[in-house]
């Protein structure tokens, strides 16, 4: 559990944000004393099950479209120029 004080929420709430959703668990404090457990929120099954049948349906699409002439070594070559 990662401990901080409750100005540092309030002026990096991005950061609280990331460590939330990486799975941490932050204690906000006042004085020394704690005001909250602040912890990210498990995600629906629903959610999740939408979202592999989206990545599956996207990766289909892209195995279905013709394969491209030009190689990404190529591509990769003519950027660095």
């Amino acid at each position: 559990m990662k401990t901080i004080p409750l100005r540092r929420l309030l002026r990096e709430p991005i950061k609280v944000k990331k460590w939330t959703r990486a799975g941490r668990v932050v204690q906000v404090t006042d004085n020394g004393q704690p005001l909250w457990v602040i912890q990210g929120a498990a995600p629906h099954k629903e959610d999740e099950a939408e979202r592999k049948r989206s990545i599956l349906q996207m990766l289909d699409e892209m195995l279905r479209q013709p394969k491209s002439a030009v190689s990404l070594s190529r591509l990769i070559k003519e950027s660095r120029r």
